[in-house]
């Protein structure tokens, strides 16, 4: 078998594995896959672990990570692709519904909390944020994956602030630390996935 052919396999693996439909490769895909299987295997490895071998994260957890940095991140293949594997594990589309206003209002937070940090004047600080934040009350997903996911997409981000807040929120509420770990490597690791597949 040549070279080309094990990229081709390896990524035609991934995207079956992912359950991407009607997906054309994008221009850093295909260089990628034409020059060098070694990346799209390591790739598919990460991906696969993440989703599939988590540890402290259930089926539904990891899908609903997944499913928010796709969302944040504005990829449809993968939006499609995370929420069906997300009810294939157990979600009601009022959870992929709450993920999607949770990862809009990260968006809210992230900014305004990072500009205050940035900034770092007294008058912005002490200013009433004045957002509304209903869903945080009583989520649907259910705190500590209301928590998770928050984590991840400040993370994905970038806002030192909440990601200080929403870990510490979690350690405080008994989440084990390295479950708040692998959420935040799932997060990172799709990141890396749509860095290559997106255009």
């Amino acid at each position: 078998m040549s070279i080309t052919a094990i990229e081709n396999e390896t990524y035609t693996n991934l995207l079956n594995f992912l359950q991407v439909e009607d997906y054309n490769p994008s221009q850093e895909a295909e260089s990628l896959v034409q020059t060098n299987a070694r990346y799209i295997k390591d790739l598919k490895i990460n991906v696969t672990n993440a989703l599939k071998n988590a540890q402290n994260l259930s089926q539904k957890e990891a899908y609903l990570i997944a499913y928010s940095v796709a969302v944040n991140e504005k990829f449809v293949p993968l939006k499609k692709a995370f929420s069906q594997g997300a009810e294939q594990a157990g979600a009601t589309k009022e959870d992929l519904a709450e993920v999607v206003s949770l990862t809009s209002l990260m968006n809210v937070n992230n900014i305004f909390y990072r500009f205050r940090h940035f900034a770092g004047k007294e008058f912005y600080n002490t200013q009433p944020a004045g957002i509304k934040m209903s869903i945080m009350m009583n989520p649907v997903i259910g705190k500590e994956t209301f928590e998770l996911i928050s984590l991840v997409i400040s993370a994905v981000n970038g806002c030192e602030l909440c990601v200080n807040a929403h870990e510490s929120k979690l350690v405080g509420e008994g989440t084990a630390e390295i479950k708040i770990l692998e959420a935040v490597k799932l997060g990172a690791i799709i990141k890396s996935l749509i860095t290559v597949l997106a255009d």
